[in-house]
């Protein structure tokens, strides 16, 4: 199995700083020669537009964290897009775990696949109840902790791991992007999701949601592998999606988890 997803492995991507500038536009340069994987991330942003206007009120800010080489505001403009690392898609420089933001002037953070490379997880929380207004949330999309999802992220990047049964919240990270846990969903949502509720009483999580599109985001390869099917199988693709969609906790490889500020008079 590891020879085999050595072998799918964008061979431009050897050798490559993950943290470095170098990873970004070989990255970018894979999402735009990717349709499918284009339409996973459209399918994501759609989402999350849904779950903001369903889940969250209030009047402000609608920041994406961790934006990359594929920002929200890319399905819609009115979303900053912000990353700890500048490049030029994005908008703002912003530390999630120390942001450059005034109080209560955020409606909704979004972030895909940015929280597990966040070292200090409190510290995050900590900021969303300044930053947050009342009502307000963060819709954050992870790794899933399913069976298929934790056997396939164990073995899929070397420079993160994913252990279910870390004791801590905080992992030892040399760069943004090196030695994060994909695992830390499960474990703060999860596993200690009381002990979560505890340390930050005004916070509460209102939604969780497993994605169904774990076929697509396979079959594309991602941004670090080689895609291994056409386009023109796409349609067939979302269908056989649709079709397997009661096996979604099995095999599903994201989750959401929405986060939301508490109302004054709640």
């Amino acid at each position: 199995m590891i020879s085999l997803i050595d072998q799918l492995r964008i061979p431009s991507l050897d050798n490559v700083d993950v943290d470095g500038e170098e990873r970004i536009a070989i990255h970018r340069k894979m999402f735009e020669q990717k349709k499918m994987l284009r339409i996973v991330f459209q399918e994501f942003h759609h989402i999350f537009n849904q779950i903001n206007q369903r889940y969250l009120s209030g009047n402000g800010l609608e920041i994406e964290l961790g934006a990359g080489i594929a920002p929200m505001k890319d399905s819609y403009p009115q979303v900053l897009a912000t990353d700890i690392v500048a490049n030029a898609n994005t908008d703002k420089v912003l530390d999630a775990e120390a942001m450059d933001l005034d109080d209560e002037s955020v409606r909704v953070f979004y972030g895909q696949n940015c929280f597990h490379h966040f070292p200090h997880p409190d510290r995050f929380f900590e900021e969303l109840d300044r930053t947050l207004v009342p009502g307000g949330g963060a819709i954050i999309l992870e790794p899933y902790y399913g069976p298929f999802a934790a056997f396939l992220y164990k073995r899929l990047f070397k420079t993160e791991g994913f252990d279910k049964s870390f004791p801590s919240w905080e992992t030892p990270s040399s760069g943004p992007m090196n030695g994060a846990n994909q695992a830390l969903s499960y474990l703060v949502f999860v596993r200690d999701r009381k002990e979560f509720e505890k340390k930050h009483p005004s916070l509460s999580i209102v939604h969780e949601e497993r994605m169904s599109n774990y076929l697509k985001y396979l079959l594309s390869g991602g941004l670090n592998f080689r895609q291994l099917c056409p386009d023109i199988m796409i349609p067939l693709v979302s269908f056989v999606e649709w079709v397997i969609s009661p096996l979604n906790r099995l095999l599903s490889l994201h989750h959401i988890v929405v986060i939301q500020k508490k109302n004054d008079n709640s």
